[in-house]
């Protein structure tokens, strides 16, 4: 049984269609990501596991459970976080204060599980006191991965995570990923690299005009012309 499944969803906003009959999978302790050309529908999917949008049709599974329709309070409660791609920071509060608000739902002490965080990220541990807001763009994105951790979850959502990001902190967050895999973390991303995000994932999805065009192994949809030239720029 999958982790988590999204089953022949549909789904938009107001009365526009953005996601067509769209399925994907995760299956437990894989990375799989979700490439495709802007307006694809990518962070729909993902609003959709989240729960900020209720399928039209289909259903979303989670862990065993229908999930579709369900509160994102009532998500979180279940193992599954979102690290999303803007916004994703109390810029008025500490790093230190970030982690703490993202265990919210727990109670006793935070003290181990801050200290896995900053094992992960040793840069967030250097500037525990400093406002998230006063930090650059891929210090932020690893105080809002931070924070999703501190609930430890199941699943963690990650929307387009190298945004806006130079080059050599790209390669720092997607080797983050990596390590946050291989601690048992399955992991669903949306990412404007496509090649990147392809050779990290264990599967890929391949979302056009909201459908499915092309789904696969990582490195097979990387080393397949045409789709590297109809959706991986050539």
């Amino acid at each position: 049984m999958p982790l988590l499944s999204v089953e022949g969803a549909t789904t938009g906003y107001g009365e526009m269609r953005v996601l067509d009959d769209v399925s994907l999978r995760v299956d437990a302790g894989e990375i799989v990501s979700i490439v495709g050309p802007n307006g694809a529908g990518k962070s729909t999917v993902m609003r959709l596991v989240f729960g900020l949008l209720r399928p039209w049709h289909g259903r979303v599974m989670y862990d065993g459970a229908d999930i579709s329709g369900w509160s994102p309070d009532r998500i979180v409660r279940r193992g599954v976080c979102l690290v999303p791609q803007v916004d994703n920071v109390f810029p008025s509060l500490s790093v230190e204060e970030n982690l703490e608000m993202g265990a919210f739902v727990l109670k006793g002490s935070l003290r181990e599980r801050k200290a896995r965080v900053f094992e992960l990220f040793p840069r967030l541990a250097e500037r525990r006191h400093q406002r998230a807001g006063k930090m650059s763009g891929g210090e932020r994105q690893m105080v809002a991965m931070g924070r999703a951790l501190m609930l430890d979850p199941k699943l963690l959502l990650l929307d387009e995570p190298s945004a806006g990001l130079a080059p050599f902190l790209v390669d720092t967050i997607f080797k983050r990923v990596k390590e946050v895999n291989e601690g048992g973390v399955s992991i669903l991303m949306v990412e404007q690299n496509a090649r990147k995000s392809l050779a990290l994932a264990d599967r890929g999805y391949v979302l056009a005009t909201g459908r499915n065009q092309v789904d696969g192994a990582g490195r097979e949809l990387l080393s397949d012309p045409e789709v590297a030239r109809l959706y991986l720029g050539g």
